[in-house]
């Protein structure tokens, strides 16, 4: 059994970027500065309750009778308590009989076009501690996206105002930083774990290097710029920020209202129509905000039984960065524009170039992942670089003047077709319908993402056809294009 560490690394984060950021309000108090003050308690305490109530949700504190546990979270002590009750279920393993003990069954990795699978045993502590694992998992995306983000982009742009770096300001932002590129990092494992339960999989440290190496120079560039733009532009930043979140947080309800699926009602058996509303609206809502600084590793799906999309969609990746590298261009040219003689020490062209090459890096290590350091890129229906150069080809194809509705009508195109035209053979759109129809059967495993549960299905046929769909959907891409 595995040492917590996660868990050990997610409180100490938790912990000192709490403790650095009430010290740093207690001198702004003493500044004098309300603003900043109140500001910076904003960016402490609700991500802090926010992490209260998933520790609450996730373990069912509500329905056990627990009145001490449920009062360290209100006094906000409830993720060190979780993190001693962890290490104290590790230290026991192996000294108290266990009354109860399940089996899993995963497969390995295939090897050979082949994949074994593996029975194993799972121990009542066992059990437990993945329970808390997976709890901390939530709650260190939750600290960093909600309040480690919002809380680094603010204390930059007061360094940038007062020209100067406190030892405090300067501490609290260290460790924001850390503590965003960690829960980046346990995202991405997240994403990873969910899409591919049925396999064991086993992350290597040259994974974990590439993971936090992209997410490092990706946040910290966002966050530069937003500081940046927002320093000459301050009435201008608000909409981009709100145009961004809106973006996101109603992407997956389009999608949702789009699919005419019926309102999920299993995410909880004890929550009412209302409460899983809400439920769906804080998921969604911290959709957006890592959204807001990269690019974001779980992808909702509201239709979707376990409400996440599994499909590993690169067109979308694509997309994202695309507009993401334009858009930050776009800040930064209207930055240079607008910059005044606050920044005369400064070498503004060397800065933009230095952004946008990071930028660059953070993609070149994204490329370097999924490529190469990927734990199931084995599994992949196309590889990275195929579905990237696919997604540029369709993009050429579309953005290319020289389309079918602008092209002139010539010789060929008056004359009747020929009788020995080729036509489509009739087994390629009995495929492509076969494709379609898999699209619309249910998935062999449910992932239930609130408690870790697996409930299995007998659905293989439909499961042997859905492996399938992203090949044929690349395939036919590049040929088309």
């Amino acid at each position: 059994m595995r040492l917590p560490s996660s868990i050990f690394v997610s409180v100490s984060l938790f912990t000192a970027e709490t403790t650095a950021a009430l010290y740093l309000s207690s001198t702004y108090r003493s500044a004098g500065d309300q603003i900043w003050q109140g500001l910076t308690l904003l960016f402490t305490l609700v991500p802090s309750v926010l992490v209260q109530l998933t520790l609450t949700f996730i373990h069912r504190d509500l329905s056990r009778d627990r009145p001490l546990v449920l009062l360290l979270h209100i006094l906000q002590l409830g993720p060190i308590v979780r993190c001693l009750e962890a290490f104290c279920i590790y230290g026991s393993v192996g000294r108290v009989e266990e009354p109860y003990v399940s089996i899993t069954r995963k497969k390995q990795m295939p090897r050979g076009g082949q994949s074994e699978e593996v029975e194993r045993q799972v121990g009542q502590a066992e059990g437990k501690l993945f329970t808390h694992r997976a709890a901390f998992a939530r709650t260190s995306v939750i600290q960093a996206f909600l309040g480690s983000a919002p809380q680094l982009t603010l204390q930059l742009y007061i360094c940038v105002l007062q020209q100067g770096v406190s030892i405090g300001r300067g501490t609290l932002m260290v460790i924001s930083l850390l503590s965003i590129v960690y829960g980046a990092l346990r995202c991405n494992i997240l994403a990873i774990k969910i899409k591919y339960d049925d396999y064991e999989v086993d992350v290597r440290p040259m994974a974990y290097l590439c993971i936090f190496l992209w997410r490092s120079f990706e946040i910290a560039t966002r966050v530069v710029v937003l500081v940046l733009f927002s320093s000459v532009l301050q009435l201008w930043v608000l909409p981009v920020v709100l145009l961004n979140f809106l973006v996101f947080f109603l992407y997956p309800w389009i999608l949702f209202w789009q699919s005419h699926s019926p309102f999920p009602e299993n995410i909880e058996k004890t929550l009412t129509r209302v409460g899983t509303t809400i439920v769906l609206c804080l998921l969604t809502f911290l959709y957006a905000g890592i959204n807001m600084f990269c690019w974001s590793a779980v992808q909702v799906k509201l239709n979707d039984p376990d409400l996440i999309n599994k499909s590993q969609n690169w067109y979308r990746m694509a997309v994202y960065y695309m507009v993401r590298f334009m858009e930050n261009a776009s800040l930064l040219l209207l930055w240079y524009i607008y910059k005044t003689d606050f920044y005369k020490f400064i070498c503004a062209p060397l800065l933009v170039l230095q952004l946008l090459v990071a930028y660059a890096i953070a993609i070149f290590f994204m490329l370097v992942f999924y490529q190469f350091c990927h734990p199931c890129r084995r599994l992949f229906s196309s590889s990275m670089s195929q579905g990237l150069w696919d997604c540029s080809s369709l993009l050429c194809l579309m953005c290319s003047p020289d389309t079918p509705q602008n092209r002139p009508m010539g010789k060929s195109v008056l004359e009747p077709a020929s009788p020995t035209t080729d036509k489509e053979p009739p087994t390629d759109r009995a495929h492509d319908s076969a494709s379609d129809s898999a699209e619309d059967m249910p998935n062999d495993t449910t992932y239930d993402m609130l408690n870790d549960t697996i409930y299995d299905t007998s659905n293989e046929v439909g499961n042997n056809i859905c492996g399938g769909i992203n090949g044929d959907i690349n395939h036919s891409i590049s040929c088309n294009a």
